[in-house]
């Protein structure tokens, strides 16, 4: 510090002193300590006992240990971040700062404070503290007036009249579309009759057509989609089909008096026909099947308006088996169902009991079947029953389990859907099967959600100021160093131990804490003699009494005679400096 005021910043003389001689001599003056005693100093980052012997502080005797405010507000910090998550963008260095000097104190007895905060007795609420943080509370959903319905019904009435007009133009566009499609269809069906047959494939070329049935059936198909469009019944594919037979018109013809030309459009018919009659099979599938699941619900939606209570309980039921019987699949493919004796010894599962019943059968068919005809010559498909071996082995049974898996899963997600449409307490089963899975919690957050609230906060963190084991620092306490230190006076004097522990100065940012004398003195008077008078007041004002001190000796008379000069630091170096003592009669 010395190199550094005096060659950076060039100053002409410096003085060192210590923050808590300072506030003693200060206090002194003031009256409220004597000229021996013990002053007692927790500042930022360490906490400082010296003795003081006829107004002079004894530095032999001195103890130190490094804790401080700065480790209380970061333990504090700490235990705020880890109960509120968060929120830890708002604990802030400086707000957990205000928080431990507002609300934190010390406990005259640690081990019964925890205890009452155990118990959750009245007092421990009465000695919790809340820190509400800034939190802006939802806008409460007014109920719309009969004017605003109204003038929502009006706006809906609006656009759906708009929606319907738009509705009415597009079709009306369609119509007149198809029209002029069917027109012009029409027409070319007459052009082409008109011309002469060694001209008609250079005509359809032109037109973009391949053949006159290509524009019978768009004519067919423009002239439904215009009945479509106007409403009107719609023939159905088997009377179009009945109305087009010539469609088709090769596909009973025999080959062998058909031109190579003709052979081709053959294949190309029978290819589009085949597709034609696949996909109305198709559609009237989904058709029957549309009305069968129509049918369905309407039958369990009057089972459910006869009975509602029966028929949720038959709806549940059907749940519990559909889903212990898919369970049970899936189990018997993983681990199987430990039949055949193949568990290794690892707790694992053997191959044979992954299999199903139908896989093992087959398994055993093949051994067989290998065991009988491996030794001579394999003669296997000569015989009728062999084939009826080989259908017994084949995968088709796998496939028709495999069939039945994903019908009781289809039916297993109805019916699971339909719970939750009709019972709000039904929550379907997780995917491991053992657990129900957690309902979604949504709620708006509400005031309690901004809170901090301050429990055992408020004593634990300044604990450490006794007990600095609390945050891994194995060194002693305040009460612990004022033992130490008076310890280590050099001159051993019942009457001046007294003297000392009958004037014990608190000061330090760190001892403004409520209980702090109270608790100082009971653990002094735990390690001195019974009977010694111990007297602990604190300094006027604990923050500022050590600048208020220096101040004082910085005015005094004999303050340029004991400084350190400049000149001193050049002639006499740095190791004069260590050896240079600090006078501090004021």
């Amino acid at each position: 510090m010395a190199e550094l005021l005096f060659e950076s910043y060039g100053v002409p003389s410096i003085a060192f002193g210590v923050d808590a001689a300072f506030s003693y001599k200060y206090n002194q003056q003031l009256g409220i300590c004597n000229s021996d005693g013990l002053a007692i100093c927790s500042g930022f980052m360490t906490s400082h006992a010296i003795p003081f012997i006829n107004g002079e502080p004894a530095y032999e005797a001195c103890c130190r240990t490094n804790v401080g405010g700065y480790h209380v507000t970061d333990y504090l910090k700490q235990l705020l971040s880890l109960k509120y998550p968060h929120h830890i963008s708002k604990l802030t260095w400086e707000k957990v700062e205000d928080l431990k000097m507002e609300h934190c104190y010390i406990a005259p007895d640690y081990t019964s404070e925890v205890r009452i905060f155990q118990k959750g007795a009245k007092e421990a609420e009465e000695k919790t503290r809340c820190w509400q943080l800034p939190w802006t509370p939802a806008p409460a959903e007014e109920q719309p007036s009969e004017e605003e319905l109204a003038r929502k019904a009006a706006l809906k009435e609006r656009q759906g009249q708009r929606l319907r007009e738009m509705a009415e133009a597009k079709r009306s566009s369609r119509i007149n579309e198809l029209e002029n499609d069917i027109r012009g269809l029409e027409f070319l069906l007459k052009q082409l009759k008109q011309v002469e047959e060694n001209n008609v494939p250079a005509f359809l070329r032109e037109t973009g057509y391949a053949s006159k049935q290509e524009i019978e059936s768009n004519l067919a198909k423009a002239i439904q989609s215009l009945r479509k469009a106007k409403g009107e019944q719609v023939e159905t594919e088997e009377k179009m089909d009945a109305s087009m037979a010539d469609k088709y018109n090769l596909v009973n013809v025999p080959d062998d008096v058909l031109t190579p030309e003709q052979l081709k459009e053959k294949r190309k018919q029978l290819f589009l026909k085949s597709t034609t009659e696949a996909r109305q099979r198709a559609k009237q599938k989904r058709i029957e099947e549309e009305l069968e699941r129509e049918k369905q619900m309407k039958m369990e939606e009057e089972k459910r308006l006869e009975n509602p209570e029966r028929y949720l309980e038959d709806l549940r039921a059907k749940y519990r088996e559909l889903s212990e019987k898919v369970e049970q699949r899936k189990r018997l493919k993983t681990n199987g169902n430990n039949t055949n004796g193949n568990q290794n010894g690892s707790g694992g599962v053997g191959r044979g009991e992954r299999l199903n019943a139908a896989q093992r059968e087959r398994m055993r068919l093949l051994t067989t079947a290998a065991f009988d005809r491996g030794k001579g010559e394999d003669t296997f498909g000569i015989k009728d029953e062999d084939w009826q071996l080989y259908k017994l082995m084949s995968r088709d049974n796998d496939d028709e389990e495999d069939e039945k898996s994903n019908e009781d899963e289809a039916d297993l997600a109805r019916v699971s859907s339909r719970l939750r449409e009709i019972d709000p307490t039904f929550f379907p089963k997780s995917e491991s099967g053992s657990s129900t899975a957690e309902p979604p919690r949504f709620r708006p957050l509400t005031k309690e959600d901004f809170q901090l609230i301050l429990g055992v906060e408020r004593f634990r963190c300044p604990e450490v100021l006794f007990q600095p084991n609390l945050i891994g620092i194995d060194q002693s306490g305040l009460d612990e160093m004022a033992g130490v230190s008076i310890r280590r006076l050099p001159c051993k004097n019942q009457g001046l131990e007294e003297r000392i522990t009958k004037s014990i100065l608190m000061t330090g940012g760190s001892c403004q804490y409520p209980g702090m004398a109270g608790r100082l003195e009971a653990g002094i008077r735990m390690i001195r003699p019974c009977g010694t008078p111990i007297t602990v007041v604190r300094a006027s004002d604990p923050s500022l009494d050590a600048w208020r001190g220096a101040s004082v000796y910085a005015a005094a008379m004999q303050f340029p005679n004991q400084t350190f000069s400049r000149t001193d630091y050049y002639e006499k170096g740095e190791d004069w400096l260590r050896r240079y003592q600090f006078n501090y009669t004021l």
